[in-house]
């Protein structure tokens, strides 16, 4: 179901026309929601994640909603020959790109001694690797035919003080805070430039699943550790996406703007599961890995 009305959206009716984005983990959450709101003010979208299904499924739903275009493909960004033939399609669909938004991730809660070598690259190759991958190879191609883009990555607050209990993730988004600031200077000059968006918690399926299991239901919107008691709202993410991938920002590089509501100031974070014995644990490897198993259900489909 479309998450947007032109009413949540601050800018103009057609702000993005002619504007080219690629959305990578485009098909569900955050991802889903930033694809919406490139489609309705105008830019021609395409959405990439490793379920297909979810991808085409999501893309049909936006054009269904909103008109214009939206396209899903099957693309598992970790591994880079597949980056390649999906960019391949995506310029013979149209020409450059204009914008990418770095959003695939994977994520989930653990005791980092708990960690196996396979649980830490589950999320580093998606979220570090994956994500190098794609700009890389959107890089070369824009640098090569003296194209102006915008890159946007979806960092976490957890770049300026770490991440316990999550720490593949807290690293992987760390390494796309200085990819950011490194190529904001390598190729700023060249009229590529990157900035980063890092939010607080934005109640999605598939984050609380993971982060706090057991809870996926309740998804509330109070939060008092926040100092402005809520979670955030898929419209305000939506915004800021927008702003910094039209050329209208175009002096804005080099950032990563934290979007929330104050939270990582205040010291939020997940100090809450130091507590928790081996009984806490067991239940949240039990929870996840259903999670996981639904997720990998759809892949199949």
């Amino acid at each position: 179901m479309a998450e947007l009305s032109m009413n949540d959206l601050m800018f103009r009716d057609g702000l993005l026309n002619g504007e080219r984005i690629l959305i990578t983990g485009g098909g569900t959450g955050l991802g889903k929601v930033m694809a919406e709101a490139c489609v309705m003010l105008g830019a021609q979208v395409y959405i990439c994640g490793r379920r297909g299904g979810v991808v085409e499924e999501t893309a049909k739903e936006l054009t269904d909603a909103h008109g214009g275009k939206c396209v899903g493909l099957a693309c598992d960004i970790r591994v880079p020959e597949a980056i390649h033939d999906m960019l391949d399609q995506v310029w013979a669909d149209g020409g450059a790109l204009t914008g990418l938004v770095n959003n695939a991730a994977g994520n989930f809660i653990s005791r980092t001694e708990d960690l196996s070598p396979r649980g830490f690259d589950a999320i580093a190759n998606i979220v570090f690797r994956g994500s190098f991958f794609v700009t890389l190879d959107c890089g070369k191609r824009w640098l090569a035919e003296k194209k102006h883009a915008s890159v946007v990555s979806i960092l976490t607050t957890w770049v300026w003080h770490g991440g316990p209990f999550t720490v593949p993730s807290a690293m992987s988004k760390a390494g796309l805070n200085v990819m950011t600031q490194s190529l904001a200077v390598e190729w700023g000059n060249r009229g590529v430039r990157f900035n980063a968006i890092a939010p607080g918690p934005f109640p999605t399926e598939g984050a609380w699943a993971r982060l706090s299991p057991g809870r996926a239901a309740e998804r509330e919107k109070a939060d008092p550790t926040i100092p402005l008691g809520r979670t955030g709202e898929m419209r305000e993410l939506a915004n800021l996406a927008v702003y910094l991938l039209h050329p209208g920002s175009a002096y804005v590089n080099g950032q990563t703007i934290a979007i929330d509501g104050g939270g990582h100031l205040a010291g939020r974070g997940r100090a809450d599961l130091a507590s928790w014995g081996d009984a806490e644990w067991e239940a949240a490897r039990n929870a996840i890995r259903g999670a996981n198993e639904k997720d990998r259900a759809q892949r199949t489909v």
